[in-house]
């Protein structure tokens, strides 16, 4: 059976960033689920859900959060799952304190932090991730990184055709 990703939000102000998270993901034929969770506000719903996601059949989960962040690291300290966690820019600080409470974790829950409003890459470490007993998985992760390096190439052959 295929596992299944997670995708959280803190609010579903994220949403906008996030779409390209769930675009990703079925674009590899992933079947995912989106929730909007709290680890502040609804800190019992986001437990469980963590607790629940191995058995529900997720193979990852990933959290994106703003301003505290504290989300990937509750949902990790609650599953064996892996976390990736996506610091959202929408505070003061242009998404740092998001990127530094999501990377800066404790010893034994480890969190995965991709960039800030890291959306697409988020979901293509999830692919990575489930794509080490998927073999179709790493073609189609194959292919696209071939086909970005054709398009860089591509690229190169028509600036110098304009120099």
């Amino acid at each position: 059976m295929n596992k299944k990703v997670a995708v959280i939000m803190g609010s579903d102000s994220d949403l906008p960033i996030i779409k390209g998270t769930i675009n990703v993901l079925k674009g590899f034929n992933i079947e995912i689920e989106a929730h909007v969770m709290s680890a502040h506000r609804t800190p019992v719903q986001a437990m469980e859900f963590a607790e629940d996601a191995k058995s529900n059949g997720f193979g990852v989960i990933i959290c994106a959060a703003g301003k505290a962040a504290h989300l990937a690291g509750v949902v990790a300290a609650h599953t064996t799952l892996p976390v990736i966690g996506i610091p959202m820019n929408s505070g003061a600080l242009d998404g740092l304190d998001a990127l530094l409470s999501t990377v800066q974790m404790p010893k034994g829950i480890p969190v995965a932090t991709v960039a800030i409003d890291g959306a697409e890459n988020a979901a293509l470490l999830a692919v990575q991730i489930l794509a080490v007993y998927n073999e179709e998985l790493a073609q189609k992760l194959a292919d696209r990184k071939a086909n970005m390096a054709k398009e860089v190439i591509d690229k190169d052959k028509k600036l110098q055709s304009q120099l």
